[in-house]
């Protein structure tokens, strides 16, 4: 259980510096996103075919894993959409509904008892986002990004709860983000058009910041945190990637003094957001304790 704690915050600060990079590249959210899962997809398959770990699954988990990785599509773009309409800071906070959304999700789609105590834990976030909402209204286009990011997350980590009962966190991990590139490959075009923006390459240290995107943000990161997933309930892993606007907000005050635009109902709905991420780890601490006795 430690060690899946220790991966699971690594993953959390890879997770932070992502915002970081997606306010630094210059491309189009669908763009930016497509390139992401592009250089990602090429790079597992080199790495796996290299090393013989290409593990053929069954055409029905197939479709499962491809459905699982179009959802992780839609998270990035509604995500990094957030980020081009309101800020690094903005869409990091509303990430922090996704422990709400897995509360209410969880016992529909594993099928387990509804934990109250989730519910309230999770309800204390979406009060967080009320007020920046209230009081940031002029984040209103990007907050409504980061609040669908924030159930597609959710969404997709408790699906994938299921799929690795099965298989593998790395067979899940290259199956999952090569289809969710497909999938995303064939809507773009059609996302594009409604925007109102061409296809186009990456220019300058775009290239840079998409690899570590890519590398480092997307491969280590989705796999560790899968594998932390075997031995942590969603929630947990959910309102600990609550944490990462810890991260990504610190980073994006320093480099991009977002400070300056950001009222106090902000730093209110933070501290209750921080307040919800200290009392569930304090409940779930108590709670593997008392099994250890």
């Amino acid at each position: 259980m430690k060690g899946a704690f220790i991966k699971l915050h690594i993953a959390v600060f890879l997770a932070g510096i992502t915002g970081i990079l997606g306010k630094l590249i210059t491309l189009n959210e669908s763009l930016l996103v497509w390139y992401r899962m592009l250089i990602t997809a090429v790079t597992l398959w080199v790495i796996y075919a290299f090393r013989k770990k290409i593990v053929p699954v069954s055409f029905k988990d197939l479709l499962e894993m491809v459905g699982v990785g179009a959802i992780v599509a839609t998270h990035w773009v509604a995500f990094y959409g957030s980020i081009k309409y309101a800020n690094v800071s903005v869409s990091l906070v509303c990430l922090s509904l996704m422990g709400f959304f897995s509360a209410l999700m969880e016992p529909i789609l594993l099928r387990k008892r509804i934990a109250f105590q989730e519910v309230l834990l999770g309800m204390v976030s979406v009060v967080g986002i009320a007020l920046i909402f209230h009081f940031d209204i002029q984040y209103k286009i990007g907050i409504i990004f980061g609040v669908v990011a924030a159930f597609l997350a959710s969404l997709f980590t408790i699906l994938n709860k299921k799929l690795l009962s099965k298989h593998e966190s790395g067979t899940v991990t290259l199956y999952e983000l090569s289809g969710g590139f497909i999938v995303l490959s064939c809507i773009m075009p059609f996302y594009l058009s409604a925007s109102h923006i061409g296809f186009s390459l990456p220019a300058g240290l775009d290239w840079v910041w998409l690899l570590i995107l890519s590398w480092l943000c997307t491969v280590l990161a989705f796999y560790i945190s899968l594998d932390a997933l075997k031995d942590i309930s969603p929630f947990t892993v959910n309102l600990t990637y609550n944490l990462e606007p810890v991260y990504g907000i610190l980073l994006a005050f320093v480099l991009f003094h977002e400070n300056k635009y950001l009222s106090n109902g902000f730093y209110v709905g933070v501290f209750l957001i921080f307040v919800a991420v200290i009392l569930q780890m304090v409940r779930v601490r108590n709670k593997v304790h008392s099994i250890a006795v």
